[in-house]
């Protein structure tokens, strides 16, 4: 039985029509962003491109994006050259974006789409590759191939709520939202041109209707919105209580030769941080770790000191790394064991997450 439609203020009721598709298209027409991965007016969207930004957009800024995106480009300018390309050079391009099981099921992807010849353009094909979900398959559809849909990301979210004003806290609401969204390119403007709405509500949640201080005057949607007719904009939509991340401990080593080589390990294909490079190090558990218990840790007797430590926060946990440096002057290959060692002028080849960069960086 599905569950109950969340409430929604008595603004629904009197702001039930879509506001009119017409004057968003003018704004953005006017005011549209230039991104190095949206077509310019007049031009078909490139399917790979849409699916590689939308991929590393997820969890992460436009600004933080931009360099990897074009870096990425650059390296595998199109979805059979990605297909193509080795697992760890995937994940070195990949390295420093975060949330890492994205870069496998973008390569995943990749090899699933160069099989097909290219991309699908139906959202229920799109949604059954690797990594594609609901949103990422309607965006897909909806700039690269012309499907009149909405996709509902954070910023069409939030939209939502405050044009309908709808003040069930978040996650709870998101049916009611998605429901309300649903609805906003009924007119035939919209429905012409539905590569350009869902980029203008992108837009509009990004520039204007913003998560603090939306800039409501100059929305041209403002007489439209029931949020900004309760005078409930500043608190819409409404989000559930944070939940404090539990803190984890653990420490890791950086061990230099005499040429100054360092030595690190391949993480497990899967799992967090799956298939990525890192420095040696303890296990990460919710106790902090004793001195004696590190040292027993060593992937080699050295003379370790401390040289700080870097705190990382993931999704579900927040992470302390005691770090710690040695520099020895021959590591024979038998203690390597699973390590390897590279030269520091190589170490930007290596797929290091965010984490183990901030280890380097430290002890550099």
């Amino acid at each position: 039985m599905d569950a109950p439609v969340p409430h929604a203020s008595a603004a629904l009721v009197a702001h039930s029509d879509a506001p009119p598709a017409g004057a968003l298209l003018r704004w953005y027409d006017r005011h549209r962003r230039v991104l190095p991965w949206r077509a310019g007016p007049g031009h078909a969207a490139d399917p790979y491109h849409v699916w590689l930004s939308e991929i590393m957009l997820q969890q992460t800024t436009v600004a933080a994006v931009m360099p990897y995106y074009r870096r990425f480009l650059a390296l595998f300018p199109s979805v059979q050259a990605l297909a193509a390309a080795e697992d760890g050079a995937v994940l070195s391009a990949w390295a420093g974006l975060g949330y890492y099981a994205r870069a496998r099921n973008l390569h995943a992807c990749a090899r699933a789409v160069a099989a097909l010849g290219g991309f699908p353009d139906s959202v229920e094909a799109l949604r059954s590759l690797p990594g594609i979900g609901a949103y990422t398959s309607a965006a897909i559809a909806a700039i690269a191939f012309g499907r009149p849909l909405v996709p509902v990301d954070g910023n069409v979210e939030r939209i939502a709520a405050r044009l309908f004003a709808i003040d069930t806290p978040l996650p709870l609401a998101r049916r009611a939202i998605a429901r309300a969204a649903a609805t906003l390119n009924a007119e035939p403007e919209a429905r012409a041109r539905p590569s350009d709405f869902a980029q203008a509500l992108f837009d509009l949640g990004a520039t204007l209707c913003t998560p603090r201080n939306p800039a409501c005057t100059i929305c041209p949607w403002i007489g439209s919105c029931a949020a900004r007719a309760l005078g409930r904009t500043g608190d819409l939509p409404v989000k559930a209580a944070k939940v404090v991340r539990p803190q984890r401990h653990g420490a890791v080593f950086l061990l230099s030769d005499a040429d100054g080589r360092l030595l690190l390990r391949r993480r497990p294909a899967s799992g967090l941080l799956g298939g990525m490079t890192e420095f040696p190090g303890t296990a990460w558990r919710d106790a902090p770790w004793e001195p004696a218990e590190v040292l027993a840790s060593a992937p080699l007797p050295a003379d370790w000191r401390v040289v700080g430590s870097v705190a990382h926060l993931f999704t579900h946990f927040a992470l302390t790394l005691q770090v710690h440096a040695a520099s020895v002057g021959r590591v024979a290959p038998a203690l390597l064991q699973d390590g390897f060692l590279r030269a520091p002028d190589a170490m930007g080849a290596e797929a290091l997450p965010s984490l183990m960069r901030k280890c380097l960086e430290l002890v550099r």
